[in-house]
């Protein structure tokens, strides 16, 4: 094996780890919300905790061959058949089998259409903020997955989630981390990550000129 078929090799491993291991600790962290915490908004519009939680592991349960129908039904539309998805799952499943199923699939290979195991770290990562940062619970993604996720933040996504980071360079103030071009938009390194998934914050986690394209109304 080559020098860099070897590194390849290692930075899947590292990504797959961290994979499993955000999967572990945010299932223990949902099994500890109470129900009015599994009912409360969360940051994906429309969506509670319940069905963030229910939409993490859609991938993991449902065969390829049962989303494909599903997008037909949904006209092609990728939003409105997670939407359904997620709806269903998180009306049929108690919390903690939701919060369980992440355990279940630690280790499961799924990866999203774009950018590969970086990005199935950085669809739980998300996610996860989706919900710690809606209930005000501050859980600090730790650095070495944060590192992985941001460094493969790609523009390619950005229409898929709505990102609009046109005249702005996102600036992290706890690492050494910046992506764009523009007007500085400063925040920890997790919340800019959440804002370049088109996610708007609440006030007072962000600052900068143009902060207020990033909050919510």
């Amino acid at each position: 094996m080559g020098k860099a078929a070897h590194t390849t090799a290692m930075d899947k491993a590292t990504t797959a780890a961290a994979i499993a291991a955000e999967r572990r600790e945010l299932a223990d962290f949902f099994e500890a919300l109470t129900p009015a915490q599994w009912e409360a908004p969360s940051l994906c519009a429309g969506w509670r905790v319940r069905e963030v939680v229910a939409h993490m592991s859609m991938g993991f349960r449902h065969p390829t061959a049962r989303v494909l129908r599903e997008l037909v039904k949904a006209r092609g539309s990728l939003h409105r058949m997670t939407d359904s998805l997620a709806r269903r799952d998180a009306a049929a499943h108690p919390d903690t089998a939701l919060a369980g199923f992440l355990r279940t699939h630690a280790h499961h290979p799924w990866t999203p259409p774009i950018g590969g195991l970086a990005a199935a770290l950085g669809h739980d990562v998300v996610h996860g903020l989706d919900v710690t940062v809606a209930l005000g619970l501050d859980r600090e993604v730790p650095e070495d997955r944060l590192r992985i996720v941001l460094d493969a933040v790609d523009p390619r996504a950005f229409r898929v989630f709505g990102t609009d980071l046109t005249g702005v360079r996102l600036c992290a103030d706890d690492l050494d981390w910046s992506f764009g071009t523009g007007a500085s938009l400063y925040g920890r390194g997790q919340d800019l990550l959440l804002v370049a998934y088109g996610r708007s914050l609440p006030a007072g986690r962000l600052r900068g000129d143009e902060v207020h394209r990033f909050v919510t109304a």
